[in-house]
């Protein structure tokens, strides 16, 4: 751990919002990640999502490539190895993943642009831990947003009502074990931001993340065990005209001794409804922050996953 990523401890929320809400705006402010331990999420369902994780990617690539929904920007089920790529890069990440989606009730007219989540028959308990999970991290999220909203000086339940029905993805990452040393200067994943309002990431059992400081120096983020590192996406950003900034980071190669290790990971991205405005908060441009012109959270989406190549124009 740096000086940049003091983890912040959950019980302080119940003890002193206040407090709580400060050091998360701060940390935010400064590096557009946090550090939370103590969080309310159940042991043995992040190890059941990974045991379910680690045998969903074991499975022969006929059988994985059976839920690939390309047409549908590859926003539910499996995304095949080397497919993304960082917005601005032409070279593809070395990962495969696998996106569970929000369950929407029957009526919802979010329906026309959230597919449901398919159902996997391979893994028998795929299915129950990764909807397990999915609903663990959104309700955690949830809690989250009220920091934030307070550190904003807005009230605590100010984003319940636009994230409740959030294109939110739960993603399953799996970088493969690398039997021959990656080329110098390679990483894993490209230098990137991410979309959405704020990630919530499951520590890997590998190394590797690291975030650029506005400084231009890399930090290694190496969270204690059991602890969420939190991040700030690029809606919020452009919700607050960049007072709390989505910060560019990466996934590095491994030692060499390490690269023969896979490397699972599980951030969970938290979204706007789709029909929500993004257009910066006033007390935010009050502090200085720089207006851009609203957008919907499903248009700002669509733009972006076209930049990463899971939409082709």
């Amino acid at each position: 751990m740096t000086q940049y990523f003091e983890p912040i401890p959950y019980s302080l929320w119940h003890s002193d919002k206040a407090a709580f809400a400060e050091k998360l705006g701060r940390s935010f402010r400064e590096t557009g990640f946090a550090v939370i331990t103590g969080h309310p999420v159940p042991l043995k369902t992040i190890d059941d999502n990974l045991a379910a994780t680690k045998a969903f990617f074991a499975l022969p690539t006929d059988a994985k490539e059976t839920y690939h929904d390309a047409a549908g920007g590859r926003q539910r089920g499996y995304t095949p190895f080397g497919t993304e790529n960082a917005k601005g890069h032409a070279q593809a990440d070395l990962k495969e993943f696998w996106h569970t989606g929000r369950k929407l009730p029957d009526e919802s007219p979010y329906r026309a642009t959230m597919k449901d989540t398919p159902a996997v028959t391979e893994v028998a308990d795929f299915d129950r831990a990764t909807r397990a999970l999915f609903d663990a991290l959104d309700a955690f999220g949830a809690d989250v947003l009220k920091g934030v909203a307070l550190h904003l000086g807005l009230s605590e339940d100010w984003f319940a009502d636009k994230v409740n029905f959030g294109n939110s993805i739960l993603r399953l990452l799996h970088y493969p074990p690398q039997m021959d040393p990656p080329p110098e200067g390679s990483v894993r994943a490209g230098a990137h931001e991410d979309i959405n309002v704020i990630t919530l990431l499951l520590g890997a059992e590998e190394a590797g993340l690291e975030v650029k400081h506005r400084s231009g120096k890399w930090l290694a983020v190496n969270p204690p065990t059991g602890a969420l590192v939190i991040n700030c996406g690029d809606m919020l950003q452009r919700y607050t005209g960049g007072v709390l900034p989505s910060t560019t980071h990466r996934v590095v190669n491994p030692s060499p001794e390490r690269s023969k290790f896979p490397r699972y990971s599980t951030p969970f991205f938290l979204h706007f409804n789709q029909d929500f405005l993004i257009e910066a908060l006033p007390g935010c441009l009050a502090e200085g922050g720089k207006a851009e012109p609203p957008i919907t959270a499903q248009d700002f989406l669509m733009e972006r996953l076209r930049d990463i190549g899971l939409v082709k124009a």
